[in-house]
């Protein structure tokens, strides 16, 4: 292979950068998802996270469970805890991409700030769900 770039590593890196243009391209309605879901169980420690496979879809991500995978893998994951233990859901949206037993986290902050985004979204959480799951099924394969 001339390039020196193996099929594992383009796939690995194809679903990486689609989950980023999905997240570029849906950044209000993901932060207005992000902002409900905390309004229904602001007491939750869960992070808001995207499967990819077999199709791509939202899961919760319990704190707990982030821990135990960290400990598993020698505490590898400690950068990406320690954005999950100071994630602020008012200023930031939080997402973990999870594919091909690889986990990569997207954080940012959108303008306006989550609580402003649900507001002028005007939809209710399930909605968000069913649409945003439906365009990432056609913009991101695993």
């Amino acid at each position: 292979m001339e390039s020196g770039i193996s099929p594992t590593h383009t796939a690995d890196h194809q679903w990486r950068q689609q989950l980023d243009h999905f997240v570029k391209a849906n950044s209000q309605e993901l932060a207005a998802l992000a902002w409900g879901l905390h309004l229904q169980d602001p007491d939750s420690d869960a992070t808001l996270g995207i499967d990819v496979e077999p199709t791509p879809h939202f899961i919760t991500c319990p704190r707990a469970a982030l821990i135990t995978l960290n400990e598993k893998v020698d505490n590898q994951l400690r950068v990406m805890m320690g954005v999950v233990e100071n994630h602020n859901p008012e200023v930031e949206v939080l997402l973990l991409g999870i594919s091909q037993g690889q986990i990569q986290a997207i954080q940012y902050q959108p303008q306006p700030e989550p609580p402003q985004c649900f507001e002028d979204v005007g939809d209710d959480v399930d909605t968000l769900l069913d649409r945003l799951e439906a365009r990432m099924q056609g913009a991101i394969t695993a």
